[in-house]
């Protein structure tokens, strides 16, 4: 078990404050265009195409996690790295709902293909860097 002690002594290193940096943008961002699509008016979803409801859901909801987890990551919080292995998990999980959702047929956009990969490997990078942070 991770003590507060053990993860404050991260707090000094400046990649961990770029990693949270970068956290709350990407959350931000996935919460602005996930919302764009779901609550937007008819011409911003028709230019969504062909969007999986599920991954749009799950990706909204998903960026104010990320968002806590880079606020977590940015104040050297002990639960930052499990709510990052978490975030990896879901966005793995997703991942292969939607090769399920493609493989019987679902209608999707291609860019859906590249979006869920930066996010399964931003957040498998994130929760790797903060376990290696924590191991050092």
């Amino acid at each position: 078990m991770m003590t507060t002690e053990s993860f404050q002594a991260l707090r000094p290193r400046p990649r961990l404050k770029g990693i949270a940096f970068l956290a709350i943008v990407f959350g931000s961002a996935t919460i602005i265009s996930g919302g764009k699509v779901l609550f937007g008016p008819d011409a911003v979803r028709e230019m969504a195409g062909r969007v999986v409801p599920f991954v749009v859901w799950i990706n909204f909801f998903s960026g104010f996690a990320y968002i806590a987890a880079g606020l977590a990551i940015w104040r050297a919080l002990p639960w930052a790295l499990g709510l990052s292995i978490a975030i990896a998990v879901v966005a793995c999980a997703v991942t292969i709902g939607f090769g399920i959702w493609v493989a019987v047929g679902g209608a999707y956009e291609l860019r859906t293909v590249g979006a869920l990969t930066l996010r399964t490997g931003f957040w498998v990078a994130i929760a790797l860097a903060l376990w290696r942070a924590k191991t050092r």
